[in-house]
Parts: structure tokens; sequence; C-alpha cells
């Protein structure tokens, strides 16, 4: 049993420096994914409304006119495309993924500009499991922190450790996920 927990504060410590940074990474995209209905984690998102008096409307300078109409609300260089969803509003897609809907009755329209939010957006993306190679390295950090888990038992003894307060956390750990399962 001491080789046991010698082994177990050795490896306990080693494997758990190493998985510093996943740990971090996998701790912010789950608070930030657990708040998706508060906010959005990837991006931050400006509205800037105005009014326009150029012509909007299905003709053969519209997209000259769409040209004219970035140069004031962001920058003709970030022109896509653009398309009518409905016969009066035309929307102009422009870099990043933000866009432009402009009512071509009345000139009134909005932008909508996405950001990318820093830290969050890039832990999301590897939270998602972007790449065969990030896969196995989440994989292979899913199966450290079991073995964490496991080997915290072996770590301490007497009234601290398992068979003292630390096996009472533990398997209060165990039944409140439990209790959530049954009663949720």
């Amino acid at each position: 049993m001491r080789l046991l927990r010698k082994w177990s504060r050795i490896l306990h410590r080693d494997i758990g420096f190493f998985f510093i940074g996943a740990s971090i990474i996998y701790g912010l995209s789950g608070i930030a994914l657990n708040h998706m209905k508060d906010w959005n984690p990837n991006y931050t998102v400006k509205i800037k409304e105005f009014v326009t008096e150029l012509n909007m409307k299905k003709t053969p300078l519209v997209e000259e006119n769409i040209l004219k109409l970035l140069d004031v609300i962001d920058d003709r260089d970030n022109y896509k495309k653009h398309y009518y969803p409905e016969s009066d509003y035309l929307k102009i897609f422009i870099s990043g993924g933000s866009s432009v809907v402009v009512n071509t009755e009345t000139g009134e329209g909005y932008a909508e500009f996405l950001k990318k939010r820093p830290v969050f957006y890039q832990v999301n993306f590897l939270h998602y499991n972007p790449s065969y190679w990030w896969m196995w390295f989440s994989d292979i950090f899913s199966g450290a922190l079991i073995f964490l888990a496991i080997t915290s038992f072996f770590m301490v003894r007497g009234k601290k450790g398992t068979w003292g307060s630390g096996g009472i956390y533990a398997i209060a750990g165990i039944i409140i996920p439990i209790l959530f399962l049954i009663f949720m």
C-alpha cells in the first residue's frame, strides 16, 4: 500500500502538471457553453442602424450602390454577396460573418458586426474537437482525468483520506450528479 500511495502521488502530480493547459481550456469552455442562453461565447455582436438615400431595389446599379453604402458603414473591400430574402428587403453579406439588412422601400437598415470573443472563441473551438489529432489528445486527457480521480483515493490516509472526510467528499461528488439525473 505504501508503494501504491507513493506512485499515486508521483503520477498524480506529474500528469496533473502536464494537463494544466487542457484543464484550463475545458474549464473555461465548459463555463462558456453552460451559459449559452445568457450570451454568445464565441462572438460579440454590434448592431449599427442607419438610413440611406441610395436605391437598393433590384436594378443593374444595385451592386454599385451596395459598395457605396459599405463605404459609409463598413468597407467595400469586405463585400461578399447579396440577395433579396423578401421583395422589399436586401441582405448583404460582408467578411467575418457580418451582414447588412436594408429595407428597399424606406432605406432603413442595420449592420450586424460579429467579432470573435478573445480566448473563449479559441477554447470553444478546441472543445469541439476540430481535428483527428486533437480528438486523440482529448481522449488521453479524459483518461488522465479518470486516472487522477482514482489515484486521489490512495494519496492521503487517516482521517482526511478515503476512509475519512475525503471519502465523504467523494461520495457527495458521486451522489450530486446522480440526483440531477434522477430529478431533472
